[in-house]
């Protein structure tokens, strides 16, 4: 039996409490500074409020002043926050974590720096590691898995990915169920870059159902033409997008539309980009949707200002990312949604 601390607990790295409880495993989940009421709320019912299905039986729950304690004796750690705690996970977290640790993150994004390249979370946190002398096994998660069908056992497979292939191999077992099926790689930035750059373009597949809802009424028949035009087109530029971040490219490719696919279906990214799409302004739009995080807006704005800035350099063609330029001008410029559609044609002779 392995000692399995999960850090943060939002969806999804709540859901993999199920498969590592149900394995044997004794698991412990840690809420953030931000989650004392989820946590409150898991420990009188034994639920997480985002759920209809209660944890398995013997789960101990820790209010952030108890992540030492949460900490002691694990053999992986697994991070549970959204990308906007990146930074706390890198300062708080990974330093009390014991050398020698498996860490396993289900955390997607990609940060971008001033000279245009885009940087995966576990290259940053390691580079926190570097800095104090610290040595974890950095370890992430790729999907498609949502977390409330994870939690109903729904069949999902998924990617791990990390440098040292031993390691994968151990947390797979950790985690592995009949349901849960796991993946290993050791292109860190294939796997992470493809599940990240998903968000960006599921929001632009979104945008196609505002369109037609604003057209034809919102109560109207789902039009798929127009999204599957725009998914499409959408593997055509992040296959471009992988081949820069120097990955290979058919497994990470099909690990990414894999997860862009779960994610055109539902959740915030869908709801943002269908309220765009009827026409409404970008602020609007997220005052629509009161304040919930939407890290696909994140990504995409990230990604944009490092192909501008690479494109600045000529070291790229802006025309091979439409749909990505169309998508940063709405967020950034307050464009109106007007997709690029011919710009996604092709000759191949």
């Amino acid at each position: 039996m392995a000692v399995i601390t999960i850090v943060g607990s939002g969806m999804m790295g709540s859901a993999l409490a199920f498969p590592a409880r149900e394995n044997g495993h004794e698991v412990r989940l840690v809420g953030t500074h931000l989650d004392r009421e989820i946590i409150e709320a898991c420990i009188k019912t034994g639920r997480h409020p985002k759920f209809k299905k209660d944890f398995p039986a013997g789960i101990r729950y820790f209010q952030i002043e108890g992540l030492k304690e949460a900490l002691l004796g694990a053999d992986l750690v697994i991070g549970g926050v959204s990308s906007f705690g990146v930074d706390w996970f890198k300062d708080v977290v990974l330093p009390e974590i014991a050398d020698g640790t498996k860490v396993l993150t289900v955390t997607k994004g990609l940060q971008d720096t001033p000279d245009g390249r885009l940087l995966t979370y576990p290259a940053i946190w390691q580079e926190k590691l570097d800095s104090i002398g610290k040595k974890l096994s950095l370890n992430a998660v790729g999907g498609p898995c949502t977390s409330y069908e994870l939690v109903y056992h729904d069949q999902t497979e998924v990617a791990f990915c990390g440098k040292n292939l031993p390691d994968l191999e151990v947390i797979r077992d950790y985690m592995k169920t009949d349901y849960y099926h796991i993946s290993l790689s050791t292109d860190v930035t294939g796997i992470e870059s493809a599940v990240a750059l998903k968000n960006g373009y599921a929001l632009g597949i979104a945008l196609t159902v505002g369109l037609n809802q604003k057209e034809f009424g919102i109560d109207s028949e789902l039009h798929f033409n127009s999204q599957a035009a725009v998914f499409g087109h959408s593997v055509r530029e992040m296959a471009k997008l992988l081949k820069l971040q120097g990955a290979g490219t058919l497994e990470n490719l099909a690990v990414g539309a894999g997860d862009l696919y779960v994610t055109i279906y539902g959740g915030r990214t869908r709801l943002i980009g269908i309220l765009l799409g009827r026409g409404l302004d970008i602020d609007d739009a997220k005052r629509e949707l009161n304040g919930v995080t939407l890290e696909s807006l994140t990504v995409a704005v990230r990604v944009a200002r490092a192909i501008r800035i690479r494109a600045e350099r000529g070291e790229i063609d802006l025309n091979d990312f439409p749909l990505l330029m169309h998508i940063d001008d709405i967020l950034v410029k307050h464009a109106p949604v007007d997709i690029p559609w011919e710009k996604f044609t092709f000759v191949n002779a």
